[in-house]
């Protein structure tokens, strides 16, 4: 399984907001960090506020800063939001599969997802962060960021 370049911006969004502490990190500074572009950042982000996983302040002192409910928020759950739980393959598309009928590649897909989902549920994203993670993301803010466009 393939996640969305939206889905690994969040969670690595997520990560960064979670070693920041309670200091908010501007959209532009995430996105240079992270070496994204800011457009991309700030759909993402408010995604993520919209969520309840992450809050946004405007004007001085303003930025991203995580939610309590953000920092015990389960990584299964955060993936279903962005990914959607649909099918991994499309069989009933605009040529239907022949095989649809009695095919069992289908099922042993939706439990091959399910089973992955499954994996993700028992994470936090403090579990993320932990080292040696959350020293390598503070490793970031000391880096000079690459200006997205």
């Amino acid at each position: 399984m393939r996640l969305t370049k939206s889905t690994d911006l969040a969670l690595r969004t997520i990560m960064r907001l979670a070693v920041a502490g309670a200091e908010p990190c501007t959209a532009r500074q995430v996105a240079g960090e992270m070496r994204v572009p800011y457009s991309h950042l700030a759909k993402v982000a408010a995604r993520l506020q919209h969520l309840g996983l992450i809050e946004t302040r405007r004007g001085r002192g303003g930025g991203l800063a995580l939610t309590a409910t953000g920092r015990t928020a389960s990584v299964g759950q955060l993936v279903r939001e962005f990914e959607g739980v649909g099918e991994v393959v499309d069989c009933e598309g605009e040529v239907p599969c022949p095989l649809r009928q009695g095919c069992r590649l289908r099922m042993a897909l939706r439990r091959a997802q399910e089973a992955f989902l499954a994996s993700l549920d028992t994470l936090t994203v403090d579990d993320l962060v932990a080292s040696p993670t959350g020293p390598v993301l503070l490793g970031l803010v000391g880096r000079a960021p690459v200006q997205s466009p």
